[in-house]
C-alpha cells in the first residue's frame, strides 16, 4: 500500500480521478497507530492519503469524522464508504475489496 500524508489544502487533487483510501487519524491517537501499523505493513493494491485531524479540522468536520481512527473510501473524489474504529488486516481487505 502507497501511503502519502497530507502537507498542503490539496485534499480535492489528491482524491480525484481515483479510488483512495482517507485515513483520518492523530499522532496522540493509540488505535490510530495501530491502524497505522496495519496500513504501512499491507499489501492491499490501494493509495492511502493520511489526514491529520489535529492540523486539517475542517475536514475531519466536512466527512463528519466525529471519532478516530476513521477510513473512507472515496472514489473519483466522491465518498462510497466508511469505517469507524481500528481494524486488522483481514477487516482492511475486506472493506477495501468489498
Amino acid at each position: 500500500m502507497k501511503i502519502n500524508y497530507l502537507e498542503e489544502d490539496n485534499f480535492d487533487k489528491m482524491i480525484s480521478g481515483k479510488k483512495i483510501l482517507v485515513d483520518f487519524y492523530a499522532d496522540w491517537c493509540g488505535p490510530c497507530k495501530m491502524l497505522g501499523k496495519v496500513l504501512e505493513s499491507s499489501d492491499i493494491d490501494i493509495e492511502c492519503l493520511k489526514v491529520n485531524i489535529d492540523k486539517y479540522s475542517d475536514l475531519a468536520t466536512k466527512y463528519r469524522v466525529m471519532s478516530i481512527p476513521t477510513v473512507i473510501m472515496f472514489d473519483d473524489g466522491k465518498e462510497i464508504k466508511k469505517n469507524v474504529g481500528f481494524m486488522d488486516e483481514d477487516e482492511l481487505k475486506e472493506f477495501v475489496n468489498n
